[in-house]
């Protein structure tokens, strides 16, 4: 029985999953590139420990990418599992209550970068696999593709999917590495926004200059860049980018009466997060903002004197990193150039205004009426004792409609995560509680897919 499969291996699970966390690995950081091969590396060994026929490190353009299998029948079905072994750095450093990458347990909860997003979640996957392997209980073929880039927009994975599509031929992909409504409230995403990411850097004067005598007279390109990005969105909470809109899909009302069905505690949600009142598009609900509609944010913003004390001074530089959460049938690159052709078009000709396309993806929906998603939702019954809810996410994972479009496979996204986890900022976590759970569902997904 899985739950004293778990309860016997629990120790051993939690020694393996944090020797995988222990590795920084910090795909945006050029100083962890050897962190990124030596978590490969042990990955490939859990992957054959846990019961792959074979499992490898192999190369892409960027970081290395671990595959691994197991056939157990050449004619059965196969399950393509999906993960990524990168996290994102962990700045700023001095609110973590923990070492980041020195993974602890307290209160039931294990406390480190990449407890949730995504090695905890793609350890569950593992875990799983293990168990119905040991145990004679797997039905089917599965195959496992782990990423180091999937933090920095994947860049390298499009090619390698194409390079070796004969390899990754599967029936259907699975996919934790997304979030749940509450660990009392159970959901499957059906969805994902696509994203566009920029860089902008604005130029004023050839060198910094003393406020007191050019204040005035010259533009400040912190000042500039300001006014450029209160411009990119109006008082109803719109996107103001000529054409931004033309290809959004407006929510069904059947499907907004199911959102405004899903049970919501906007008190909840304020508290939890420390805010007095949301905001966003006139017109739309909470769950609808963060989840069918587009959004815009600045990410990042920096430029002149930062340090302690005050110096006077107009920088010669800023810049802002910035990006758009998109929906269905908004093309990323459409949307990039839209842009990148407005923040010139509406730039002041006193300063000079270079901006960069980082990366970007697509939306996807996932069709409820798939076998595997049905196959999910008893996984999550199982596990967790209530059917769970279909709801659109707001988060992107780009590769998602790469998937699609060159191995023509649809997604099951089972993910497992909470809000309170705290995936991206300091002092990330993930409950045993889920963790257990999570295996539990997975097990019961792969018993029940038969198609």
């Amino acid at each position: 029985m899985i739950k004293k499969y778990i309860q016997e291996n629990e120790s051993h699970m939690l020694d393996e999953l944090f020797s995988l966390i222990r590795i920084p690995s910090i795909s945006s950081e050029s100083a962890h590139k050897d962190d990124m091969m030596n978590c490969a590396k042990l990955w490939v060994k859990l992957l054959m420990a846990a019961g792959a026929d074979k499992a490898e490190v192999m190369p892409t353009d960027g970081n290395p990418m671990v595959y691994a299998e197991k056939i157990v029948n050449p004619e059965a079905k196969t399950v393509l599992i999906y993960g990524h072994y990168d996290v994102m750095p962990v700045e700023p450093l001095n609110l973590w209550k923990t070492d980041p990458f020195d993974p602890v347990i307290k209160d039931d909860i294990i406390w480190a970068r990449g407890a949730d997003d995504d090695k905890g979640q793609s350890f569950i996957q593992v875990k799983a696999f293990e168990y119905l392997v040991k145990n004679g209980q797997l039905k089917h073929n599965i195959k496992f593709i782990l990423e180091g880039e999937e933090e920095i927009g994947s860049p390298s994975l499009e090619a390698f999917c194409e390079q070796h599509k004969k390899l990754l031929k599967s029936d259907i992909i699975l996919v934790s590495d997304t979030s749940m409504l509450g660990k009392d409230l159970p959901s499957l995403t059906t969805g994902l926004r696509g994203l566009s990411y920029w860089e902008v850097e604005v130029t004023g004067p050839n060198r910094d200059l003393h406020s007191g005598h050019f204040g005035g007279a010259v533009a400040n390109p912190i000042n500039v860049l300001c006014k450029l990005i209160a411009q990119m969105t109006d008082k109803d909470g719109r996107i103001t980018v000529p054409h931004f809109y033309d290809d959004v899909e407006e929510v069904p009302a059947e499907e907004r009466a199911m959102i405004a069905h899903i049970p919501f505690d906007l008190e909840k949600y304020k508290q939890a997060i420390d805010i007095e009142d949301v905001c966003g598009e006139k017109g739309y609900s909470t769950l609808e903002r963060n989840s069918c509609r587009p959004s815009f944010d600045v990410c990042g913003i920096w430029g002149g004197y930062t340090g302690e004390g005050a110096k006077t001074v107009i920088p010669s530089k800023a810049y802002a990193k910035i990006s758009t959460r998109l929906v269905p049938h908004q093309d990323n690159e459409k949307i990039g150039q839209l842009m990148m052709d407005y923040l010139q078009q509406i730039a002041p000709k006193s300063v000079k205004v270079k901006v960069e396309y980082l990366h970007g993806g697509e939306s996807y929906v996932c069709p409820i009426s798939l076998p595997a998603y049905k196959a999910a939702e008893k996984g999550f019954e199982k596990a967790f004792g209530k059917k769970p809810l279909a709801m659109r996410r707001g988060g992107s994972i780009p590769i998602i409609a790469t998937f699609e479009k060159i191995l023509g496979i649809k997604t099951v996204l089972m993910g497992f995560g909470l809000e309170s986890n705290a995936i991206h900022s300091p002092n990330e976590n993930f409950p045993l509680e889920i963790f257990r759970k999570g295996i539990e569902a997975v097990v019961e997904f792969h018993l029940n897919y038969k198609d």
